[in-house]
């Protein structure tokens, strides 16, 4: 059974009423977490008895949760596709939710397939929006005065499609911020934003983004939090600003707009609020942004910052050594855990160290049930998964998620691995371990994103002494060789060129690497001979901005985009082999005894 924490230290004091609501809402939620999640199934499974998908499984309208688990299967986005295409190309009909289904949220999107289409009813923005409101009242609990600034996001929509039938499908946060949840929003001292809605709602990334810095830069004093989505998105924007600083500081000495804004209401917006010739403003802004460091160029530039709001948990944590050069060190709050899919719930302690997250799932968001994962376990494939309910984990295992949610997803697997940190109340924390799926695999072995990313942070401590570090890498199973063999692809940054790494020792990191990896993999290079020496592609600065400029063109979202950890994309892989500075292999085979075989 679980180990519940019956001693979980309420949130608060708040700091103002609507705060104290807010945070009352969470302890009701969380200390009654399994009540409220047999309540929430009971309404999914009757406003959606008669739906074709439950009948076809003979509920016969039963709300009961052991009814529920006995008849319905566990399933994958596969099983459902014939469904979501049906819906896809106008059939109407009560297939999978009673409520009309109001428009597809697509997946992020990777090289490996096309995005995913995630049904969703109107009413699903209620509880988001919810979820919401509840990151600024934990926030207020840890960093006093958000009410006295701005916050500088950097928040991208990207431009719809339509299914066969006429149904929007679109990334989940381009549904929000299109949405009059987003555009109507009440006046909220804590939520301020330097950038208007107009600069956030333009479809042009270019536009918005420049609109959106400008912005941002003119109210530099006022900000108090500077954040994007992902970890990734704020880099971007960095990179940005190292591209068109004196453009930027051009508008601002001369209070005017530069003639690539052409959207209408962009300009009106932007000329409104905040274009008045400010001279000082552009020599300090030049100052700091002429130079070759920046180092701290955030705090710099916005030194009243307190925090950096960012998703570094899972694939993002890469990202942090270059946000802390970058930032100063700024803290680093990881605020909440959402997909295309659902919104889950966020981190009560956001304020913590990134390897310390862990999220609270709130038990009104949908009914949550998870799939213990036990890789070495060798259950038999027929054997039916026995899934646990949220109030009966148990801390330190791992689990993969799985959600029914109100838009008539039953029993889905999400494709994430959480680990049970603790309880608040009788509700789970998790940490985000990874994606469930493999990245790489040559014979036997196989290597996941977690993995992978270990690999590459020991590897990258040979580079320290020289002031360098990975900024970004992918990877891909190069089996036109024989044997095959991994290929990663690096970009360097590097603090002094006159001290840059030898071609000796990003070899070694090559090594090191290795010697990271699963004893499988190891076996498969020192005994089977079924894997080749891995090789590192150290590509130009600015190569993976060309990676994600070439995903947007094709269809990601700006906002949900995430650097594929794998490729095999061929398109992708061309880009990225035309842009090699140097190739590096492993010197020697790591090491690995029959003694460690399982």
């Amino acid at each position: 059974m679980a180990v519940q924490s019956s001693l979980s230290a309420p949130l608060g004091p708040a700091a103002c009423e609507k705060d104290a609501k807010a945070l009352q809402f969470i302890e009701e939620m969380t200390k009654n977490a399994d009540s409220v999640q047999e309540k929430v199934l009971a309404e999914i499974l009757s406003r959606n008895a008669e739906t074709e998908y439950l009948q076809r499984f003979k509920l016969k309208g039963s709300t009961h949760r052991d009814t529920f688990k006995s008849k319905i299967p566990v399933i994958t986005y596969e099983n459902l596709q014939p469904e979501i295409q049906r819906i896809a190309n106008g059939d109407r009909s009560a297939i999978l939710s009673a409520h009309p289904i109001s428009e597809f949220l697509t997946s992020s999107g990777t090289s490996a397939g096309e995005r995913k289409l995630m049904p969703t009813i109107q009413e699903e923005l209620d509880r988001r929006q919810l979820l919401y409101s509840l990151l600024m009242p934990v926030m207020n609990l840890y960093v006093p005065d958000l009410d006295k600034g701005k916050g500088l996001y950097f928040l991208f929509v990207k431009s719809e499609t339509k299914t066969p039938g006429g149904l929007p499908a679109r990334p989940v946060l381009t549904s929000y911020y299109k949405s009059d949840k987003f555009k109507t929003r009440p006046f909220d001292p804590y939520m301020v934003y330097t950038s208007p809605n107009e600069a956030i709602l333009c479809a042009d990334s270019f536009q918005s983004m420049y609109t959106q810095m400008l912005c941002g830069l003119y109210q530099q004093k006022e900000v108090l939090r500077v954040g994007a989505v992902f970890a990734s998105g704020l880099l971007r924007a960095i990179r940005f600003l190292q591209l068109n600083w004196q453009q930027l500081v051009h508008d601002i000495a001369t209070g005017t707009l530069n003639p690539k804004i052409t959207d209408p209401s962009v300009r009106d917006s932007v000329s409104s609020h905040i274009l008045n010739p400010n001279p000082e403003l552009a020599e300090f802004i030049t100052n700091q942004c002429s130079g070759e460091n920046w180092e701290g160029i955030i705090a710099r530039i916005w030194p009243n910052t307190k925090y950096l709001d960012v998703i570094v948990t899972g694939a993002m944590a890469q990202y942090i050594p270059t946000l802390d050069y970058y930032s100063g060190g700024l803290p680093l709050a990881c605020t909440m855990y959402a997909s295309s899919e659902c919104y889950f719930g966020l981190n009560l302690k956001p304020m913590c160290k990134p390897s310390e997250v862990s999220y609270t799932i709130m038990p009104n968001m949908a009914y949550f049930e998870f799939l213990p994962h036990e890789p070495s376990s060798g259950l038999s494939r027929n054997s039916p998964p026995r899934l646990v309910d949220l109030a009966d984990l148990e801390i330190g295992k791992e689990y993969e998620l799985v959600i029914t949610t109100y838009a008539g997803l039953c029993r889905y697997r999400v494709g994430d691995i959480l680990r049970v940190t603790g309880f608040h109340n009788s509700a789970p924390q998790f940490h985000f371990v990874r994606r469930k799926n493999v990245l790489l695999s040559i014979d036997s072995d196989k290597t996941d994103e977690a993995e992978l990313q270990k690999a590459v942070e020991n590897a990258s401590e040979l580079l320290r002494e020289f002031n360098t570090s990975v900024v970004e890498y992918t990877s891909y199973a190069d089996t036109k060789t024989i044997p095959g063999h991994y290929v990663i692809y690096w970009e360097l940054l590097g603090k002094d060129p006159g001290n840059a790494p030898s071609r000796e020792v990003l070899n070694q990191c090559c090594l090191a690497m290795e010697e990271s990896l699963n004893s499988v993999y190891r076996q498969g290079r020192v005994a089977d001979n079924s894997i080749g020496a891995l090789e590192i592609r150290v590509v130009k600065s600015g190569t993976f901005e060309e990676l994600m400029d070439y995903a947007i063109s094709r269809g990601a979202s700006i906002n949900q985009y995430k650097v594929p950890r794998c490729v095999n994309f061929t398109p992708i892989m061309e880009l990225l082999d035309s842009r090699v500075l140097s190739a590096h292999f492993s010197p020697a085979v790591p090491h690995w005894t029959p003694e460690r075989r399982r």
